[in-house]
């Protein structure tokens, strides 16, 4: 124990010696003692009585159901709860077991002369106690769990009744109450970790405050932990058991805790369920109820409703030998498990049954039954009810139909001084049926108006104002009202004290919303007016975050077009991208990499798979490209992760290609690939639409159409231009005539055609550049300024956590560590943008205006998968040894970030510990 418990310890141990509940012992026995905190902060001494409660017979008096004890509620619209002081206390142990009680101290060996907390048979001897004393009014209009006393009741009158019994026979039997903690004629009260009203019952959010802030389960123990508390409200929660699957599977036996993204959404979303958690409503007998049922492979659930209220949801997973039924015996089982939790409602009752599907209905006249079904049949025949097949879409019951609404009650916040003066105009309508206890307000606040004027009486300004007014030396306009107020053309003269108050309320408060500067401008000068007005508001407005954050540009785009230099001979200059998301082929392809030279547009169009190794990467860029033209001299492609990848990098610097990206999204850069794309999937659409087959079949003939095809910038076919002559095809068998070309005339030819090219190509580059910048502005940055980035930039692509229709268009700001060329910067991220480069295109970066009044908030700010980014490994989730050709390959199972496990790879151990060797430092 702290020296802070030792102190507590002999306070508390003298307060049992002088109340006479313990004494010194010299028993054999002894348990140690410990302190557990209480809910207002005060210790209570706790003793460890594990090992006696082992060789204790155990009492098996059954404990009240807490659900069974709410039913009893049923109209009741007053109550009382009565915490007993001290309740196991006041019950005195058999002399020959208090040995038994005795536990040792640092002061000394002591044993209880009354019923301690702790031992295993506490609760029940209490509650047996309890149920003696009250038995002629259980049920009537008292509930009792272990010393917590409800008393309930129709009506006051009654009521007063009611709580005189249960005094006077807590008087009677000497049983003292803990006034602090009783509560007295309440309409609502909080019972057994619920709220129980008129209305019926409901989660007692006090106990599910915690279920926000809890951080995320690291290993099992914490995980039951949580289903622990979330389990004991599961009645209030629909679907419970599919929630809560993914975290359950985590706790068997067997398996590895791996958390998924699938088992955070189970989390978040139970959270969310706990903490919005609807009223159930108390049942009545005798009104017959309506029990809804549903199965899946997931598992089962239900619901209790009566006259369209909820009672209460259930569910719970399948069973493994449940999986392998039918699904009309899945929808039985449902059925049997609502009868099974809900016997207490429905046993003896009327009720109807609604399932969605049809071929249950009959299985009450089929003659043929498994024995299954028969003692199923056998159990239903116990409960009068009506089976109702209920389609799939309607068999829904909505979290409203659970929830008590009063009536549509609307809340006008009025603030404005054109709407005071009409606010006797207005009738407040509210519904007929509002209940006395709800209580409306309108509160009238101070006006704007009220307040400048209010500025204006101990302000300099307007005092000097006034008197040039009166002596006629100041500008035509300016006058002084009968209440002393100074006015330009008959609006308020703002002095310069109030005029941010008055700039904030014209621009983000609730009724305007950060209008443009015009807009405000106009709205403000219909009221206000001071010198400069128009100069404020453009500022104002130019320095609002929010604004600087979420409003969309209406000018050119920044950055002009700025072309990658004419390549100077064939195939020394090249682009790459990849086509991913076609229908896999009988091959297993599902991409395409496609090359182009940028001199002759000339392309290769090479069928892939996403998931291929680099090494087989690496094998098809020697065969398809290297061996047909040679080795380039550089390369531009996007930023995917092969292209990133260490083993592709190391690969073309030892044959020394120059590797250059795309800027951050931008993939303009990378125009030609983007472009030949476009006409390759044209291209495929129509051979498969025209003649069938697989995409895999066309793709030669694509190619060689492609390549044989007028390219305009180049004014020939890129086969042309590659090869001196065009091709000869049954289209064009005549037109490459038969007369050879050799020696230092085919050089000649070849050299002349290349000039030509490469003249056409500064032409078509020209005419680009023209008809480009007539939509772009130039924009130049400074190494040092801050620009916002925006988050969008391409339709249909989001990049950062803030995604959504009403997320804001751009995060920041940056500084500007550097610039890159004519139109990109390099921005000072934050370490949790590290997977984003850190280049960025003009275009999609905004000048920030700086005040020292902002406040940034990076809490929200995460980043989300994109191809752009470079995708890292998490852990080695597990090892295999793959056998090739005689050879061992070890191979590690490998999580990558923004990735579930089920989207794990398997990857050459070699390969993985070479570009990531601080993955296999605790290994």
């Amino acid at each position: 124990m702290a020296p802070a418990e030792f102190v507590e310890l002999k306070v508390q141990l003298q307060e049992l010696l002088d109340k006479g509940f313990v004494r010194p012992s010299v028993s054999p026995w002894g348990a140690p003692a410990l302190f557990v905190k209480k809910k207002d902060g005060a210790l209570r001494l706790c003793i460890d009585y594990r090992k006696l409660n082992r060789a204790t017979v155990k009492n098996k008096y059954p404990m009240p159901r807490i659900d069974d004890l709410f039913d009893q509620l049923k109209g009741s619209r007053c109550f009382s709860k009565i915490d007993l002081r001290s309740g196991y206390q006041q019950l005195r142990v058999r002399e020959e077991d208090i040995p038994k009680t005795a536990f040792r101290t640092r002061y000394g060996h002591y044993e209880f002369l009354v019923m301690p907390f702790g031992l295993t048979n506490a609760p029940a001897v209490f509650m047996d106690l309890m149920n003696r004393i009250f038995w002629e009014f259980l049920d009537r209009f008292v509930v009792v769990f272990v010393d917590d006393i409800l008393i309930y009741s129709p009506s006051e009158e009654e009521h007063e009744e009611h709580l005189r019994v249960v005094l006077e026979l807590l008087r009677a039997h000497r049983l003292y109450a803990k006034f602090g903690k009783c509560e007295f004629w309440l309409r609502e009260v909080k019972f057994l970790g619920h709220v129980v009203s008129g209305e019926g019952v409901s989660v007692d959010t006090s106990k599910v405050e915690a279920v926000q802030d809890w951080a995320q389960p690291k290993n099992v123990f914490e995980i039951r932990n949580f289903l622990g508390l979330a389990g004991y409200y599961r009645q209030f929660v629909k679907d419970f058991s599919r929630l809560a699957s993914p975290l359950t599977r985590l706790t068997r036996k067997g398996v590895k805790f791996v958390w998924s993204e699938t088992c955070e959404k189970s989390f978040q979303e139970l959270k969310v369920r706990l903490t919005t958690a609807p009223v159930l409503i108390i049942p009545e007998r005798g009104l017959g109820y309506a029990v809804y049922c549903d199965a899946s492979r997931e598992g089962l659930g239900c619901v209790l409703m009566q006259e369209g209220k909820v009672v209460a949801y259930g569910s719970r997973q399948l069973k493994i030998h449940e999986k392998n039924y039918p699904t009309h015996d899945l929808e039985l089982t449902a059925v049997i498990f609502a009868l099974k939790i809900w016997r207490h409602y429905l046993y003896g009752e009327k009720f109807e049954v609604f399932s969605d599907h049809k071929s249950f209905k009959y299985l009450f006249t089929q003659r043929d039954l498994n024995l299954r079904q028969r003692w199923w049949m056998e159990f239903i025949e116990d409960y009068d009810f009506e089976l109702h097949c209920h389609p799939g879409k309607a068999n829904v019951v909505a979290d409203a139909l659970s929830r008590k609404t009063i009536s549509d009650v609307a809340c006008i916040a009025i603030r404005e001084w054109e709407m005071l003066g009409a606010l006797g105009e207005f009738d407040l309508l509210l519904g007929e049926s509002v209940e006395a206890a709800a209580l409306f307000s309108v509160v009238a606040q101070p006006t704007l108006v009220t307040r400048v004027l209010e500025a204006q009486r101990g302000d300099l300004e307007i005092e000097s104002l006034r008197e040039k007014i009166s002596s006629g030396k100041v500008e035509k306009g300016l006058t002084v009202y009968p209440e002393q107020s100074v006015r330009y053309r008959d609006r308020l003269f703002v002095p310069e004290s109030c005029r941010e108050e008055v700039l904030g309320e014209f621009h983000h408060s609730r009724l305007a919303v950060h209008p443009g500067g015009t807009k405000m401008y106009q709205d403000l000068g219909r009221q206000f007016w001071w010198r400069g007005m128009k100069r404020d508001v453009a500022v104002f407005v130019s320095k609002c975050l929010t604004c600087q954050q979420v409003k969309a540009e209406h000018q050119r785009p920044a950055g002009l077009l700025q072309p990658l230099p004419i390549a100077e001979w064939k195939w020394e200059h090249i682009t790459m991208d990849f086509v991913v998301g076609l229908p896999r082929t009988q091959r297993g392809s599902d991409a395409i990499w496609v090359v182009v030279d940028r001199l002759t547009k000339s392309a290769h169009f090479i069928p892939m798979r996403v998931r291929d190794s680099m090494d087989h990467l690496a094998d098809l860029y020697i065969r398809d490209v290297v061996r047909l033209h040679g080795v380039p001299v550089t390369i531009v492609s996007d930023r995917d992760p092969c292209f990133t990848a260490r083993l592709w990098q190391s690969l073309q610097s030892a044959l020394g290609t120059k590797l250059t990206f795309s800027t951050a999204y931008h993939p303009q850069t990378d125009g030609q690939s983007e472009r030949t794309i476009q006409i390759l999937e044209d291209m495929l659409r129509g051979c498969v639409l025209d003649f069938s087959g697989t995409w895999e079949r066309h793709l030669p003939l694509v190619e060689f159409a492609y390549n044989n095809s007028f390219q305009s910038s180049i004014g020939m076919a890129p086969f042309e231009a590659l090869y001196g002559r065009p091709c000869r095809s049954p289209v064009f068998w005549a037109d490459v005539g038969d007369a050879p070309l050799l020696g230092p005339e085919l050089v000649r030819e070849t050299t002349k055609k290349i000039e030509l090219i490469r003249k056409r190509l500064v032409t078509a580059q020209s005419r680009q550049k023209s008809y480009a910048d007539r939509r772009k502005r130039a924009m130049v940055f400074e190494v040092g300024d801050h620009v916002f980035l925006k988050i969008s930039p391409r339709r249909g692509l989001m990049r950062f956590g803030k995604s959504g229709k009403l997320s804001p268009r751009f995060i920041g700001p940056f500084e500007i560590l550097e610039r890159i060329g004519e139109v990109a910067y390099r921005l000072a991220l934050l370490p949790k943008l590290s997977g984003v480069h850190d280049v960025f295109y003009v275009s999609i970066l905004q000048k920030y205006e700086p005040d020292p009044s902002h406040v940034l908030d990076w809490t929200d700010l995460e980043v989300d998968e994109d191809a752009s980014y470079e995708e890292r490994p998490v852990r080695v989730l597990d090892r295999r040894d793959q056998v090739l050709r005689g050879k061992t390959i070890p191979l590690v199972k490998v999580l990558w970030k923004h990735h579930g496990v089920e989207e794990a790879t398997w990857e050459r151990e070699l390969e993985v510990r070479e570009k990531y060797p601080d993955m296999f430092i605790d290994v």
